[in-house]
């Protein structure tokens, strides 16, 4: 029994340890596209799941959501092509990721994901999702973030424009009213991840200033 539990120990212990290398491999990759994005972000022609329910009442305008938005797609030292549309940026927190164009489990686990709402800084709510890492990494420190902390979202084409945070709660997975575009003709920033050991998901909300 004393060998058993010693091998079990062993085999945890090193799967705990082949899963952080995952995943500092592949947040590496999130680098690669800052890196493009940064080299790239003055041209103006520049154009891979968590469980968080979307309903049928969310409206999006429908110029805001027009399909000619600017992506960009660069790829990545492992070969794959991704498409962001845009970079996050919370100071106060030591977070910078691109934000990926579309929502997976894979995409996930390379950097920030768009979940829902129009173009990057147009009227509407912009809503991202990204894992709560317990290394701090993605959203791992969002529940950290304090009330009147500042953001800034950054398009392709370099346009910025900064948010500042004026709500903070926890909702379950099926509770989707924070994804709302109804802003009353406001630019929100909605900032979600897991929390409570994946039982439910803590928002941010912050608005243009």
């Amino acid at each position: 029994e004393f060998v058993a539990s010693v091998l079990l120990v062993v085999a945890l212990f090193s799967y705990y340890i082949y899963a952080e290398y995952d995943r500092s491999k592949k947040e590496a990759y999130a680098e690669d596209i800052l890196a493009s994005l940064d080299d790239n972000n003055e041209d103006e022609n520049s154009k891979d799941l968590m469980i968080f329910a979307l309903d049928n009442n969310n409206v999006i305008d429908e110029e805001a959501a027009d399909e000619t938005t600017s992506t960009k797609t660069v790829t990545a030292s492992n070969g794959v092509h991704y498409t962001t549309e845009a970079e996050l940026n919370i100071p106060s927190l030591g977070i910078n990721y691109p934000v990926l164009s579309d929502t997976s489990d894979e995409l996930l686990k390379v950097s920030l994901n768009k979940y829902w709402g129009p173009a990057p800084n147009a009227i509407g709510n912009y809503c991202i999702v990204g894992h709560n890492y317990k290394s701090g990494k993605m959203f791992g420190k969002l529940s950290q973030i304090e009330m009147g902390a500042l953001c800034t979202l950054e398009d392709v084409r370099g346009n910025t424009v900064t948010y500042k945070v004026y709500d903070k709660f926890v909702v379950d997975p099926t509770d989707v009213s924070c994804t709302s575009q109804l802003t009353n003709g406001q630019k929100i920033l909605t900032l979600i991840t897991c929390t409570n050991y994946g039982q439910q998901r803590l928002v941010v909300k912050a608005r243009a200033v």
